[in-house]
């Protein structure tokens, strides 16, 4: 035996491979994935030396990260090493010999799978491999395009049964919110019947408080009549039984001098006076005099002295420009000074940030507050604020944001409407507008200079 004669069918695969024309189009993606898969799985079986230098390193792996790890290496070895793919070849003839002999013969089994039937063909070389392996793997695309339609139907389905639930859903919540809609237009229907009947009931009820009032009005009259009509019957007695004191005193005097019968005739008199002027206090129920409430000069009339108004204060020798006029309203009682903030700061120190302006007039506001003892409120325009301002307020100051859509100038003519009729309110702010609204309220305005000024006085 020669050389060769050991490998007679090695020897006619090289033959036919030389006579074979190669693939025109690279392997399709499943084949190249099966002969990967058989490659690696044939490849333990080989020693180290049989082993193109590429595939040395992935000897000691497993089959599945072989086909992993050097699924390229191995399909370059199997494309450019014959000796390498013969070997992987005869692996294959060992665990598949029916499907061999079937593509040696000629005649691939019908019910093989495509892409294992490729994979062998390309393997095994034998005479027409590249058809059969270019045949599979359309077989194996067709396949797989069949599976992606039929999975394509399935998903269009399945969305168009979805779509009809949803149409029969949307259906429903139709119905269902034109419902609910039609019981809202009914409640609301009730709800304005029942506020139509609430605002008629609200204006009897106004027009039968408006009645009460002008008759307690009228009793209130009356009773002030006969209040005073009582006093000057009260004071007629009470001259009367002066009289008659002084009648008795003189009767005394008589019975002193020898009881005559016209003393006695007098006593008598001033007895009955007396009882009628107590049986009348009584059903009067007049005070005792020395604790009537009402006193004989009470009831003349005549101009009463006023008190000092913060109107009064402008009148004296002080310009509107003197600090000193400021601390004048402040020690006026019960007196309130209500700033606007921003208008005071820009006014002064316009140049600062927002914060230390706030910062800087709030201090002085404090120390002002201890030495007045007046209340103090500052308001500041908080209706561009992003978010609230952290802000401690000092010791004797209200500090007070608008809220938005509300300026500072209506915060503070809603502060200066709170107030009650006559007590003394003092607004600081240079703004015409704000100084005319405020005092037409009652309040009295003061230039915001005037306040710098006595901040700065300290």
């Amino acid at each position: 035996m020669d050389g060769t004669g050991g490998h007679p069918q090695a020897e006619s695969s090289g033959a036919d491979e030389a006579a074979e024309p190669a693939l025109d189009r690279p392997l399709p993606e499943g084949v190249r994935h099966r002969v990967v898969t058989i490659a690696a799985d044939a490849f333990g079986g080989l020693t180290l030396a049989e082993l193109p230098s590429p595939l040395r390193p992935y000897a000691r792996f497993t089959p599945s990260r072989r086909a992993k790890f050097a699924a390229t290496a191995l399909a370059t070895a199997l494309e450019t090493d014959p000796a390498f793919r013969q070997k992987i070849a005869a692996r294959l003839r060992e665990s598949q010999p029916e499907l061999a002999e079937a593509l040696e013969a000629g005649t691939p089994p019908p019910a093989a799978d495509p892409l294992d039937v490729a994979a062998a063909a390309y393997l095994l070389r034998p005479a027409g491999w590249a058809k059969i392996v270019a045949t599979a793997g359309e077989e194996a695309q067709r396949a797989l395009a069949e599976r992606a339609d039929g999975e394509t139907t399935r998903e269009l389905q399945q969305l168009r049964d979805e779509l009809a639930d949803f149409q029969l859903q949307a259906r429903d919540e139709a119905a269902r919110g034109r419902g609910e809609l039609e019981a809202a237009r009914k409640e609301i229907d009730t709800t304005q019947r029942r506020l139509r009947s609430a605002v008629s009931d609200m204006k009897r009820a106004e027009a039968a408080l408006r009645k009460v009032e002008t008759e307690l009005e009228e009793v209130r009259a009356a009773a002030a009549a006969d209040k005073a009509a009582a006093e000057n019957e009260a004071r007629r007695l009470r001259t009367r039984v002066t009289e008659a004191e002084a009648a008795l005193e003189a009767g005394r005097r008589s019975v002193r001098e020898g009881r005559s019968a016209e003393g006695v005739r007098l006593r008598l008199l001033l007895d009955t006076v007396l009882d009628a002027a107590t049986g009348l206090r009584r059903e009067l129920a007049l005070p005792p005099r020395d604790t009537m409430g009402v006193r004989p000069a009470d009831t003349v009339e005549a101009v009463a002295p006023g008190t000092i108004s913060p109107k009064d204060i402008a009148q004296r020798a002080l310009s509107e420009n003197d600090p000193a006029l400021l601390d004048q309203l402040l020690a006026l009682p019960q007196a309130h000074l209500v700033i606007d903030g921003y208008n005071v700061t820009k006014t002064g120190y316009p140049s600062l940030p927002l914060e230390k302006q706030r910062l800087r007039l709030l201090g002085g506001l404090a120390v002002l507050a201890a030495q007045s003892g007046a209340e103090v409120t500052c308001v500041f325009d908080g209706a561009d604020l992003d978010a609230p301002v952290l802000l401690a307020p000092p010791r004797g100051v209200r500090v007070m944001f608008s809220k938005a859509g509300e300026t500072a100038d209506e915060l503070i003519r809603r502060l200066v409407r709170a107030e009650p009729p006559g007590r003394v309110v003092v607004v600081v702010s240079a703004d015409r507008e704000v100084a005319d609204g405020v005092a037409k309220a009652g309040a009295r305005p003061v230039a915001s200079t005037l306040l710098l000024k006595r901040l700065a006085r300290g």
